[in-house]
């Protein structure tokens, strides 16, 4: 089994440009390394990861490709880049031309409009993003779902994740109108679904099991050929340690075949991002 981390992130503070992460977010105002991820992901069998962009800045998006020419576990790089601008194209298929680079997020949760994503500025980079490959992480809540229901009918060439099956409200037992949101989108689109992030929806020391439920719907809609596991470390340090976050998903998906284990802990992700995990990777094979 080739398992990957689809959605890990590191990053240094000095850089300066995570303006949602402040001193209040006491675990995670730190600096993080890929070495430090790859301390709490190797244990587990992991062959490398998507680093992910934390930052709404091109500096950072090159800052992670050094890491990426570093680090061969660095599988791929997700980023970022100004969509709006002029010259939005240009600049994403620059970008595109680092072999590492497999997609882009705008951190549509910050932004205040849920519709931002649809206005026409943005068709350009939209257009540019399907012609390079890249795949479009939907960093997104609830109240965005209609909306990337109807990006996903406009730009149908466009590959699509949902990062963190859309973040529900799980500590206040939000079910509607995420769960109906999350269907339509398995069922009216070619959109894969990140089983990344519940745990940190559930609050801080969450309770056994208290993801299961949303897990097993974001399961049922998308099918275990369209799910894709991811960490989310360290963010998920809010809420528990990776080990806990990798044996919760281990029973989630322990009654499956090692087929469908294979295809959400790994294979899924090698083929939406196309990544190549090389041969030496210094990490011993989990048996199945």
């Amino acid at each position: 089994m080739k398992i990957v981390d689809a959605h890990f992130h590191c990053w240094e503070l000095a850089r300066g440009d995570y303006g949602w992460l402040t001193p209040a977010l006491a675990p995670l105002y730190r600096d993080v390394t890929v070495a430090d991820w790859q301390a709490q992901s190797r244990p587990h069998g992991v062959r490398g990861g998507v680093l992910v962009q934390a930052a709404p800045t091109e500096a950072e998006t090159h800052f992670l490709l050094d890491q990426a020419d570093a680090n061969p576990a660095v599988l791929g790089v997700v980023g970022w880049v100004d969509m709006l601008a002029a010259d939005a194209p240009r600049r994403i298929e620059a970008l595109a031309r680092h072999p590492r680079l497999k997609g882009l997020r705008p951190m549509l949760q910050d932004i205040a409009d849920p519709q931002w994503i649809l206005q026409p500025a943005l068709a350009p980079a939209l257009h540019a993003m399907a012609d390079c490959g890249l795949v479009f992480d939907a960093l997104v809540k609830p109240v965005h779902l209609p909306h990337i229901l109807t990006l996903a009918g406009r730009h149908p060439e466009l590959r699509m994740v949902i990062d963190h099956g859309a973040k529900p409200d799980i500590a206040a037992g939000q079910w509607q109108p995420w769960a109906e949101g999350i269907a339509r989108i398995a069922k009216e689109t070619q959109a894969m679904c990140k089983l990344s992030g519940l745990l940190t929806e559930a609050g801080p020391c969450p309770a056994p099991g208290a993801v299961r439920r949303w897990a097993e719907h974001v399961l049922q809609s998308f099918g275990t050929d369209r799910v894709v596991w991811g960490s989310d470390w360290p963010v998920l340090e809010l809420a528990a340690p990776y080990a806990l976050w990798w044996a919760v998903s281990r029973q989630l998906l322990e009654n499956l075949d090692m087929e469908s284990q294979a295809a959400v802990m790994g294979g899924n992700a090698i083929r939406l991002y196309g990544l190549h995990i090389p041969q030496k990777s210094g990490v011993p094979k989990i048996a199945g």
